[in-house]
């Protein structure tokens, strides 16, 4: 069920937080040693809070707008008491002291937060693969990618291991694994979700399997925080649909650096732009608003923030994690001060064209990548170059834009594509409330990728070890 149908039955009397808290932690059990999405769960604690929120909705008297809703958050999200490994083998056995606020703001609104969900070290691969949690495997066939980083959360919703989940992206981590999942995933603006360390480009974000739930979600999330002094964005719990009708939506399907978009990602993303212009929205094909390979400058940024992150950890530890990403940090360790900046104004002189170029559309549509997915045990689409097919979803963080990601179909191998909604800094509601017209307009829903009560031989299948 979605959460906002759960927290009506709660309301109503139809529905008690322990049953639904009961048949969430029954589908992790059935579920999870296949999907290996959440790798730290808490059972007997989610019962009893689920009790007193039994006793709560029975008086009447909920202690929030999230009372009893099963929710899950990702490893890289402070949760005190818990682990906060951060994907990376090095930080096994390290918790928090204290909530960040996200997850503060779940705790006050009542939400039972019974798992934390995997994520890659140091959430900086596109890729489900992590040198702490092993491989995490997407729902809809189990020998391909969830993506990145947010591959737990993703996975966790798009399976029914709950109706929610809180992921953070840096370059597309909540957006990309929402794509391959089939599920909607928001990053919304900067500043609107509190967030800690506080970041210029790094999000949290929610991941759901509807938009009235990713609206609920954000509603919670985006209220201030007293801890950090943020404002937070304040946003409404109810976004209605969209007037389409003479809206302008730019459709970009070429970026100007990047693979070509496989036709299979294409096609959804065309049908969805034909259903806007039949319902009197303005589409226009955008050019591309990128004219230079931003992939080595990013790869630079990146790199460093790799190398520093390594920097927190004992000596001892540094080289406890994926050999990829020890290479990342090494060759962060490298860059001279030059050639960061260098790299900086060469992604504000992008962010200047990108935002000129896309400044007379209400909203974009795109794809979320431009290919369906890749094995489960990949860094990403090309091995060389894990971040190579991040062209859609990264220079969003950089503006600090709004963008969604959400279903619109399957390729002809199965597999879910993601249409991206993106807005103007600020411009979240809208965004939501587009993502809400397509998703009634479109006419279908992914659904689950195989039966709730009987997984049957889906389940029964021989899988390489995450040990």
């Amino acid at each position: 069920m979605s959460a906002m149908g759960l927290l009506d039955g709660f309301a109503d009397g139809s529905l008690s937080p322990v049953d639904a808290m009961k048949a969430v932690l029954d589908r992790v059990d059935a579920v999870n040693p296949i999907v290996n999405a959440i790798f730290e769960l808490r059972a007997e604690e989610a019962m009893a809070a689920a009790r007193a929120s039994e006793v709560r909705w029975l008086a009447k008297a909920p202690s929030g707008a999230l009372d009893g809703l099963p929710v899950t958050v990702k490893d890289s999200i402070a949760l005190a008491g818990w682990p906060y490994w951060r994907g990376t083998r090095g930080r096994i056995g390290t918790t928090s002291k204290d909530d960040a606020p996200p997850a503060a703001r779940l705790k006050e609104a009542g939400a039972i937060i019974f798992g934390k969900t995997t994520m890659p070290d140091y959430g900086l691969l596109p890729s489900g693969l992590s040198s702490a949690h092993g491989t995490t495997r997407n729902p809809w066939n189990f020998s391909m990618n969830t993506g990145g980083s947010s591959s737990g959360a993703a996975a966790a919703v798009a399976s029914g291991m709950g109706p929610a989940s809180i992921g953070s992206d840096l370059a597309g981590s909540v957006r990309l694994p929402a794509a391959h999942c089939g599920i909607f995933g928001m990053k919304p603006s900067g500043g609107v979700v509190p967030h800690s360390p506080p970041s210029s480009t790094r999000v949290a974000g929610p991941l759901t399997r509807t938009v009235a739930d990713a609206v609920l979600m954000l509603s919670v999330l985006s209220k201030p925080d007293k801890e950090t002094g943020a404002s937070g964005g304040s946003l409404p719990g109810v976004i209605p649909a969209a007037d389409v009708q003479g809206m302008r939506i730019g459709l970009l399907i070429g970026k100007g650096f990047g693979d070509e978009v496989e036709a299979g990602v294409a096609n959804p993303i065309l049908r969805a732009a034909d259903l806007l212009r039949d319902a009197g929205a303005v589409v226009i094909e955008a050019s591309d608003p990128v004219k230079t390979d931003l992939r080595g400058h990013l790869e630079t940024v990146f790199a460093v923030k790799a190398a520093m992150e390594r920097d927190e950890l004992p000596r001892s530890a540094r080289s406890e994690t994926l050999e990829y990403i020890s290479s990342v940090c090494d060759a962060g360790d490298a860059v001279s001060a030059k050639r960061y900046v260098e790299a900086m104004e060469g992604i504000e002189r992008a962010k200047a064209v990108y935002r000129d170029s896309l400044s007379g559309f209400d909203l974009v549509i795109s794809p979320v990548m431009p290919v369906t997915g890749f094995p489960a045990e990949a860094l990403g689409a090309r091995q060389d170059s894990p971040l190579h097919h991040l062209s859609y979803t990264a220079l969003t963080n950089q503006l600090g834009w709004p963008a969604a990601s959400i279903f619109c179909g399957f390729a002809p191998d199965g597999l879910p594509v993601g249409l991206q909604i993106t807005g103007k800094n600020g411009k979240d509601v809208d965004v939501l409330a587009l993502a809400a017209w397509y998703e009634r307009a479109r006419g279908f829903e992914a659904g689950f990728p195989y039966p709730m009560n009987d997984l049957g031989d889906k389940l029964n299948v021989k899988l390489i070890s995450n040990s």
